[in-house]
């Protein structure tokens, strides 16, 4: 069983969620528990991902690397929340994922290597297919999935290294937007490239 995160204990000690947020919360994790579309995702989307931002820069994250740590755990809700059986566990279980986000950069972090920054969706990728050109290969690769604006931020986002707010300005986009772009950009891809991921297990 997960346990209630301590941020959350904390928080919820200190009176800062009421009772009625915590309704309109928990009806908004039930109806996408229940029927998991994009409506409904979206809905815990605009609930979820400031906490999840909150939650990393507590941890010493600078507020990019912070909102792209909520946007990996938001992409493992998206694909995995099928695998909460008790709905009220719903938040232990998000924040457990968090935890384990951080505990990996932090490894990360400690062994120093040079990657590019685009691991969360490298690992929708089985090993045997991987283009032997190299990572930047691979990510004109997956770009062909995408539509030109999202092309764009995700090469502003992980090639350039660029800030949202500059995604924004460049794209002549409310920063919102921006984030939701890159988000919808992974989602995107990880539809496309979990079926191989399956269809490689299985032959393992």
């Amino acid at each position: 069983m997960y346990e209630l995160a301590s941020d959350e204990r904390t928080a919820r000690l200190k009176g800062r969620t009421s009772p009625m947020r915590d309704l309109q919360e928990s009806e908004i994790v039930e109806r996408f528990l229940r029927q998991a579309d994009d409506d409904s995702f979206n809905a815990v989307f605009r609930v979820f991902s400031p906490q999840l931002v909150a939650f990393f820069r507590r941890r010493g994250f600078e507020n990019g690397n912070a909102e792209d740590l909520a946007q990996e755990v938001m992409l493992t809700v998206y694909r995995k929340a099928g695998q909460v059986r008790d709905h009220k566990l719903f938040r232990a279980w998000l924040f457990t994922v968090a935890r384990n986000t951080a505990c990996r950069q932090f490894a990360q972090r400690t062994r120093e290597v040079p990657i590019l920054d685009v691991t969360d969706i490298i690992d929708f990728l089985p090993a045997p297919n991987r283009n032997p050109v190299g990572p930047a290969s691979e990510f004109n690769e997956w770009m062909k999935f995408l539509d030109a604006p999202e092309r764009e931020a995700m090469t502003l986002r992980f090639v350039e290294d660029w800030e949202y707010h500059e995604i924004a300005a460049v794209q002549s986009i409310p920063v919102g937007t921006a984030k939701w772009r890159v988000f919808n950009s992974k989602k995107k891809l990880a539809a496309h490239l979990s079926p191989v991921c399956d269809l490689n297990r299985r032959a393992a």
